[in-house]
C-alpha cells in the first residue's frame, strides 16, 4: 500500500487523536488564561483520571452495573459510570492540590508556579507507578470489529466513533457554559482582566475553582479515552502526550479554549498523516516542529489575541 492511499485511514486516526488532544488542551488554556501560568502537571492529571477509572471499574461491577458491551462498543455501563466518577475524583484531587500548593504560590512569580507544576507532575507519575506498577493495564480485552466504509476507503471502530462524539459533546457543553451561564461569563471576564473583574464584584476565587474543575474533568475524560483508544494505560500516559498538548495549545493560541480545540485537531491529524511518510517514532518531532513554526510565524497562535 503506497503512502497516498493510506492517508484517508490516517485522517480517521488523526481526528480521533486530535479529539483527545483538544480535550487535554482546553484545561491548559483555561489555566493559563485565568491563573496566568503553564500547568506542566496537566498530562499527569490525565493519567490520574485514567487510573481512577480503572480502580472504579470493579467497584461499579460490585454495585450491580452491567459490564456487558453497549451495542457495538467494547464497554458497558460500568465503564461509563467509572469515567464520570473519575472526572469527579480528579477534580477533587486537583482542587486539593490548589488549596495545599498553588493557592499559596499565586502571588509569586509565574516561573515559581510553573516549576511547582513540574514537581507535581513528577509526584503524580511516581505515585501512579508505586500504586499500580509500571506494567500496562487494560479497561477491556474485548476484540472489536471495525466498520468498513468502502466509499471512503476507511475502517473505523465503534469505540473511535464514541471518542469523537464524546469530545464534540463536551466541547459543545463547554461553549454553552462559557457563553450563556453566569459563571461562564465571569470566567471570560476574569480571563480578560482579573483585577477589573475583582473590582466589579466577581468572585475570582470561585472562578479559579471552576477553572480547576473544568480543566481536571476534561483531562480525566481525555486520559480515559486515551486508554480506550490505545487499549492500555501506563503511568507515562500523560507525559508522553504533554508535548502534543502544548503544541496544540500554542498553535491554537494559548489561553483560548477554542484555539485548543482547533490546535488539537491540527496536531493530531498532522502527527498521524506524517506516518505515511516517516516512522511513527517521529510523531513527537512533528508536534515539536509545529510548535516551533507557530512560535516563529505567529507567536499568538491561530486564534490568539495580539497584546
Amino acid at each position: 500500500m503506497d503512502a497516498l492511499s493510506r492517508i484517508p485511514q490516517l485522517l480517521v486516526y488523526g481526528i480521533v487523536s486530535g479529539s483527545i488532544l483538544s480535550l487535554g488542551g482546553i484545561g491548559v488554556s483555561l489555566t493559563y488564561s485565568i491563573l496566568g501560568f503553564s500547568n506542566f502537571a496537566h498530562g499527569d492529571t490525565m493519567a490520574l483520571g485514567a487510573y481512577l477509572a480503572l480502580a472504579l471499574l470493579p467497584v461499579m461491577a460490585q454495585l450491580g452495573l452491567p459490564s456487558g458491551s453497549l451495542g457495538p462498543l467494547s464497554f458497558g455501563w460500568d465503564f461509563v459510570a467509572s469515567l464520570l466518577l473519575a472526572a469527579v475524583g480528579t477534580s477533587l484531587a486537583v482542587i486539593l492540590l490548589d488549596r495545599l500548593l498553588f493557592a499559596r504560590l499565586r502571588d509569586t512569580h509565574r516561573i515559581t508556579l510553573m516549576i511547582a507544576t513540574v514537581g507535581v507532575a513528577l509526584a503524580l507519575r511516581n505515585l501512579l507507578q508505586f500504586v499500580w506498577g509500571p506494567q500496562p493495564h487494560y479497561y477491556t480485552t474485548t476484540i472489536q470489529r471495525a466498520i468498513l466504509i468502502p466509499q471512503l476507503g476507511i475502517r473505523i471502530k465503534p469505540d473511535q466513533i464514541f471518542i469523537v462524539a464524546a469530545a464534540v459533546l463536551l466541547a459543545l457543553l463547554l461553549h454553552l457554559f462559557l457563553r450563556y451561564t453566569k459563571m461562564g461569563k465571569a470566567m471570560r471576564a476574569t480571563s480578560d482582566n482579573t483585577a477589573l473583574a475583582r473590582v466589579t464584584g466577581i468572585n475570582t476565587e470561585r472562578v479559579i475553582l471552576w477553572t480547576w474543575v473544568i480543566g481536571a474533568s476534561l483531562a480525566a475524560v481525555a486520559g480515559v479515552l486515551v486508554g480506550l483508544e490505545n487499549k492500555f494505560i501506563t503511568p507515562e500516559l500523560g507525559w508522553q502526550m504533554l508535548l502534543s498538548i502544548f503544541a496544540a495549545v500554542i498553535l491554537g493560541g494559548i489561553g483560548n479554549p477554542y484555539g485548543a480545540i482547533v490546535g488539537g485537531l491540527v496536531v493530531g491529524i498532522s502527527e498521524e498523516v506524517s506516518t505515511a511518510f516517516i516512522s511513527t517514532g517521529y510523531k513527537p518531532a512533528v508536534a515539536f516542529a509545529i510548535l516551533i513554526l507557530m512560535l516563529l510565524i505567529r507567536p499568538t497562535g491561530l486564534l490568539g489575541r495580539r497584546r
